[in-house]
């Protein structure tokens, strides 16, 4: 009975103390940094599968910069699948740089899969991002149109720095493209005209960044900067004013022809009308003609007209008819005269 109690206690010692000189390193190594870590942690987290020479270095690091973190915290971040020496260089820096982070908050944003370190490092200097972005779009700049019909060119730069208390949840870079390049093209479409725009860009960049298109995003806007602006389709051609007057006096001009065709067209229809008229007319007074000889039957049947009288009256328009004739002719060898 006694071999049967002393072999496991042997065993069970010689195995504490493989495990104890295994971790003595380490041991010391935090002792004399003023860090002291228990042997017996050590040892647990070796039965843990935790890399103690992590756990160690990283508590060190911590301590060394003044920083209230226990190693069982590290070693519960490692467990669910964290980065512990991110997150205490996140937690350095951010203290160095007077930024309030937690460990709760650092190890969080660290377990969404953001890169702690460059978000901590982008709240302390701001980053600028190309808007649009040449890599994602095929288009180097946006396009956007006036209220004039002027096509421009426009490229931006915003400055950003990450907000740490909306970085888990929040939207990425992306949506800061995609909202500046919106509210830049909605700006430029709210002007009169093309020449505002390239004579005021800030106007522009003001009136986006007053919109707070940094709502539910990971970052903060501090700057819209309008790098690049230029009127579209212009090429190689100096003058763009000239060039656009031109074009607008060659429009004025086929837009003005299209009006005098149209008045024409409608002289013509009047023309034909009154053409319609005069025949029209026309017919009335050879109807009324044709009254005349029906009238004077009428007056030989009741007596009111002779035969005398009727002579009278032929000789009478034969007589007009006479000089008519007489005075046209004088007139035609006047003319030929």
């Amino acid at each position: 009975m006694i071999y049967v109690i002393l072999i496991p206690l042997i065993l069970f010692l010689l195995v504490f103390f493989a495990l104890a000189v295994s971790v003595i390193n380490l041991w010391v190594r935090a002792l004399f940094a003023e860090a002291p870590v228990r042997i017996r942690d050590l040892i647990g987290m070796k039965l843990r599968r935790v890399p103690p020479n992590q756990v160690v270095l990283t508590y060190i690091s911590a301590v060394k910069a003044g920083l209230d973190i226990g190693t069982g915290m590290l070693e519960a971040h490692y467990l669910a699948g964290g980065s512990m020496q991110n997150v205490v260089r996140a937690m350095i820096a951010a203290d160095k740089a007077n930024i309030d982070l937690q460990f709760q908050q650092a190890a969080a944003i660290d377990l969404a899969g953001r890169n702690i370190v460059d978000a901590v490092q982008t709240s302390v200097n701001p980053k600028v991002i190309n808007c649009p972005d040449s890599e994602s779009t095929s288009g180097a700049m946006l396009d956007a149109v006036a209220k004039d019909g002027i096509r421009l060119l426009v490229k931006a730069r915003v400055t950003v720095r990450t907000n740490l208390d909306r970085l888990v949840g929040g939207a990425t870079e992306s949506t800061i493209i995609a909202r500046v390049g919106q509210g830049i093209v909605s700006a430029i479409g709210s002007m009169n005209s093309y020449k505002d725009v390239l004579e005021n860009p800030d106007h522009i960049s003001r009136k986006v960044l007053e919109s707070g298109l940094d709502a539910q995003t990971a970052f903060e806007i501090v700057s819209i900067d309008i790098a690049d602006v230029s009127v579209a389709g212009v090429g190689q051609i100096a003058n763009v004013g000239a060039k656009l007057e031109t074009d607008r006096a060659d429009a004025d001009k086929i837009m003005r022809q299209a009006e005098a065709e149209g008045r024409k067209a409608m002289a013509i229809a009047a023309e034909q009308e009154m053409r319609a008229r005069v025949q029209e007319m026309q017919a009335k007074v050879i109807e009324a003609q044709a009254e005349v000889p029906l009238a004077m039957a009428e007056a030989f049947r009741k007596g009111n007209l002779g035969v005398m009288d009727f002579y009278r009256m032929q000789n009478i328009s034969a007589d007009t008819s006479m000089r008519e004739s007489i005075a046209g002719s004088d007139d035609e060898n006047e003319n030929k005269s």
